[in-house]
């Protein structure tokens, strides 16, 4: 079977007809569909926390369907590119909060051309039918790349982490963030697809009723597969409960100067802990079974340093129960971010050293050509920060502890790895001071959100400056506290252990999604080359025949 389409494009090209239109209205025509593939990307990004309008992903795919449909691949590159600077430029704009623009814009304009390669390969698979299917895909597949490359990946924007608050969050559990996400765009798409075979019937077209069966069910099958995945959330208590406590001891500045108030930053925690010890001895709140502390709240090494030890020894024994404390540690001259399981009486009994370190953040890729290029970039980080190897579960009174440190929550693996490692809650302590009151901690928030229901888990993210949460395994945040204030949580939480399809079937959606990418990728490829060749033979007769007539 041969599928062939023709854009609007090209068929102007070649029919070219007289056009009385002035020219720079012509001009102005040109640039529509450069200005709505940008505005569509920014529809994206309002879609994201800390705004709740999810729904809006749905429009921008569905705009983004229109300015691709039929392109060719040099328009959709362009077009596509555009579009990703619409949705990133905004999205990541906190990554430039504290070290100026350069290294924002240089992210986002290597990111943004994850996003050209797609919007290539949407413009590709538009010709087959059923293609809102295979653009989906397509879409994933890019997040899959995008997620690993360069230097780890940066996932970030996953389409999944806008829908916290949308209809189809349910289906994370059915097969994590990549089904989640692909969900969302089919139906985009769909929707796109469903006004375009509709407005064609009307225009005197026949109606073609294998394009509108399609169409619609781009539409309802991901609404049908959310409302039935719901079976799958529970909040249901598997193996007892626990009652945690998160503290939010806060920093003396907001930026990245916090770094040089480090014993503050510990006294601040271990003082939060303290008053929280003081309720508990009053009868004003329950007494934990476990207290959890940020990453970063002791940046001084308490293995090297007696006098961080005592604080943090003090705190525990106040409490009375175990603390995770989030330290920064030297050992055998490398350097870690490492959680610390503190026991009141024992003293630290076990460390999970953070697995997924930031790139230009934890450490410098490329520090030569960078301080090459500014200096002031190396200094920043003057010491790379080494890898874990190991999942973190921490054994804390009843419960075992998954431990997603910060940076961690945004990779599929890291969380998972937790939970098939024995997790019945998760932990993400987290430091987001560097970033001041910017959306990235609410961005963050929704990733935590998201997780509670791919794997159904509790989920608590402990902050140094907030916003500090307690999530549900249905991804409803229970309690939040504000924005650089010192305060505490205190909740009993359901333990669970059961999986989720999500959580057994790790990287195989993904895989699955990005094979059927493949599938209609090569499929549009075929196509067009034997479209090209059939065209090639039909005009082969007419050439040759204008060659053999004599000359009028």
């Amino acid at each position: 079977m041969t599928v062939t389409a023709t854009s609007v494009d090209e068929r102007e090209q070649l029919e070219p007809q007289a056009d009385s239109t002035p020219r720079g209205l012509r001009r102005v025509r040109r640039l529509v569909p450069a200005a709505t593939a940008a505005l569509s990307g920014v529809l994206l990004y309002a879609s994201f926390p800390p705004r709740p309008l999810w729904w809006l992903a749905l429009v921008a795919f569905a705009v983004l369907g229109w300015v691709l449909r039929g392109r060719t691949w040099k328009a959709a590159l362009c077009l596509g590119y555009l579009f990703g600077l619409g949705f990133l430029l905004p999205l990541l704009v906190w990554t430039g909060v504290e070290v100026g623009p350069g290294p924002w814009l240089a992210l986002v304009a290597v990111e943004a051309v994850f996003v050209a390669l797609v919007g290539v390969g949407i413009a590709l698979v538009s010709r087959l039918p059923a293609w809102p299917l295979w653009a989906a895909a397509v879409w994933i597949a890019g997040e899959a790349a995008r997620a690993r490359a360069p230097f780890g990946g940066f996932p970030w924007g996953k389409i999944a982490f806008g829908q916290a608050d949308g209809v189809f969050l349910p289906l994370a559990a059915v097969g994590g963030t990549p089904v989640l996400g692909f969900a969302v765009v089919l139906c985009g798409f769909g929707l796109y697809e469903v006004v375009r075979v509709v407005v064609e019937g009307r225009r005197g077209g026949a109606l073609r009723r294998g394009a509108a069966v399609a169409a619609l069910i781009s539409v309802a099958a991901p609404v049908a597969g959310a409302v039935a995945a719901r079976s799958l959330v529970s909040d249901k208590a598997e193996n007892g409960t626990a009652t945690v406590a998160v503290i939010q001891g806060n920093v003396p500045r907001a930026g990245l100067e916090f770094n040089a108030q480090r014993r503050a930053v510990l006294d601040y925690h271990a003082r939060e802990t303290e008053r929280l010890a003081e309720r508990v001895k009053a009868g004003k709140v329950p007494r934990p079974d476990l207290v959890l502390w940020p990453e970063n709240s002791s940046d001084v090494d308490p293995f090297a340093d007696a006098d961080a030890a005592a604080v943090i020894e003090d705190a525990a024994k106040a409490i009375g129960v175990p603390i995770s404390v989030g330290g920064v540690v030297e050992r055998d001259g490398k350097l870690y971010n490492e959680q610390i399981l503190w026991d009141p009486a024992k003293g630290p009994v076990d460390t999970y050293d953070k697995r997924q370190v930031q790139p230009f953040g934890e450490y410098l890729p490329l520090r030569s050509l960078l301080g090459a290029i500014n200096k002031n970039w190396t200094s920043m980080v003057r010491q790379d920060f080494s890898r874990g190897h190991k999942p973190g579960v921490f054994t804390m009174a009843n419960a075992k502890v998954g431990l997603v440190t910060c940076y961690e929550a945004a990779f599929d693996w890291t969380v998972r790895s937790t939970v098939t490692d024995g997790a019945q809650l998760i932990s993400v302590p987290s430091n987001n001071a560097t970033f001041d009151r910017s959306e990235m901690t609410y961005q963050q928030l929704a990733m935590s959100r998201v997780r509670a229901v791919e794997h159904s888990r509790t989920v608590t993210v402990p902050v140094t400056s907030g916003v500090s949460a307690v999530i549900m395994p249905d991804g409803k945040i229970t309690q939040r506290t504000g924005m650089f204030v010192a305060a505490s949580l205190v909740q009993k939480v359901p333990l669970r252990s059961s999986e989720t399809p999500a959580t057994r079937l790790g990287t195989l959606p993904e895989l699955l999604l990005v094979l059927l990418a493949a599938g209609g990728l090569g499929w549009a490829a075929v196509s067009s080359v034997r479209s090209r060749r059939a065209s090639a033979r039909e005009d082969a007769p007419a050439h040759e025949q204008e060659v053999a007539e004599p000359a009028g």
